[in-house]
């Protein structure tokens, strides 16, 4: 029965080092997530991996292959990724957002396998990236959008003959979801089902509301100008000068960091807004999330399908940001939220206002915001892009093949 059992071969970005003694050095979430793979799967799983060479590697650890539960293929840095494609029955699934990877799709079809794409920037997004970094000339950001373009043409060409895709978030589903017949779109989080707000937090929040403490904003994330970090203090300096009761706590690094930090102390707005680390997102951010704050509130200006904004409506919390491509279906589609126009701290700041002297609505719209995200946890998102794969295997391959139930 194993031998049948069709061959699952996932190219990823993340790289890996050769070590000593035939051991790996990989990134520790990339294995978890893998090992997920390898036990829904049902079958054989590879994972294909760029050497590194002598790259450091941070929040990796060392595995022997034995021990991982999956397969690795290591490509050296300079080696065509279709190389290690193999010709046996079985599926890859590849990424449409790395260029390196659209030849993979033909190749592997002329080998006789299934072929799956996954992508989550759109055109849109890459361009506007492209013309936001100030740290290269304007003839290089140009330059930049033209080469965009002309990937974007074999991008589409990679989708339409691929046998599926996978679409993570509203806006590559929107762009690209019509180019093939079989197609998923799935939001992408880290929020278990054991991760979300409780009722009794719920219940501790809606007390707190009731006694009319000061509205408690959060945000998380990188903390650059791609990000919208650089509209965070202009925002709390307008909530100041309007006498709104709040507080705001933003975590995160980033190159902007050091300037956020200044501008809370110039500004005199330390009794207001704290500037924290980086924390750990499941043990740190959640559990402060869940208990400590009320809105989160997010300056993103790209339309990139950020599984932030999920992860805080599992934490029980409305999110208000910008109407970037991403987030206004998604408050569309969850009543969890509300937008305003790009770049318009100042409506942002009038809607919080409006909030802190409504906080039925805070609450109605968190309630929203975390049904929402319940339906859309990661076991769910997660198992719903397996049986994708599956399908598409079952519809696509010329032979019948059985799958054995998960392991473990």
């Amino acid at each position: 029965m194993t031998e049948t059992l069709p061959h699952l071969t996932l190219f990823s970005a993340a790289p890996a080092l050769s070590a000593e003694n035939g051991q790996l050095r990989i990134d520790d979430k990339f294995v978890a997530g893998m090992r997920l793979h390898a036990a829904q799967w049902g079958g054989p799983v590879t994972a294909v991996m760029r050497d590194a060479g002598q790259a450091a590697l941070p929040f990796t650890s060392l595995y022997a292959p034995e021990e991982l539960g999956f397969n690795v293929t290591l490509l050296a840095p300079d080696a065509p990724a279709a190389s290690a494609l193999e010709a046996r029955p079985g599926l890859v699934l590849v990424s449409a957002d790395m260029t390196d990877q659209l030849q993979i799709g033909p190749a592997a079809k002329n080998m006789g396998l299934s072929v799956v794409y996954g992508i989550e920037y759109t055109l849109g997004t890459r361009l506007r990236i492209a013309m936001i970094d100030q740290n290269r000339s304007l003839a290089k950001r140009l330059w930049s959008a033209l080469w965009n373009y002309r990937q974007e043409k074999k991008r589409r060409r990679a989708l339409r003959e691929a046998d599926g895709i996978q679409l993570n978030g509203f806006p590559a589903a929107q762009d690209y979801g019509a180019l093939n017949q079989y197609a998923l779109r799935y939001l992408d989080n880290r929020m278990r089902r054991d991760m979300f707000a409780t009722a009794g937090e719920m219940a501790v929040r809606k007390r707190y509301h009731a006694a009319g403490g000061p509205l408690r904003l959060i945000h998380s994330g990188r903390l650059e100008a791609l990000k919208g970090a650089h509209l965070l203090i202009p925002l709390a300096e307008q909530l100041a000068a309007q006498d709104v009761p709040f507080t705001f706590a933003i975590y995160g690094d980033g190159s902007l960091a050091p300037q956020i930090g200044a501008q809370i102390a110039a500004k005199g707005l330390g009794d207001k807004v704290t500037l924290h680390g980086p924390v750990p997102f499941e043990t740190t951010l959640v559990p402060v999330s869940r208990q400590q704050a009320d809105l989160f509130v997010s300056c993103h200006v790209q339309s990139d399908p950020s599984c932030t904004y999920i992860e805080a409506m599992g934490c029980g919390l409305p999110v208000l940001g910008f109407d970037n491509q991403m987030l206004s279906p998604l408050v569309r589609d969850s009543s969890g939220g509300w937008t305003v126009p790009m770049n318009q701290t100042r409506r942002m700041a009038a809607r919080i206002a409006e909030l802190a002297a409504d906080r039925p609505a805070v609450l109605a719209t968190a309630e929203a915001a975390l049904a929402y995200a319940r339906r859309h946890d990661f076991e769910s998102e997660f198992a719903a892009r397996m049986e994708h794969l599956k399908r598409v295997f079952n519809l696509t391959c010329p032979i019948d093949l059985t799958f054995a139930a998960p392991r473990g």
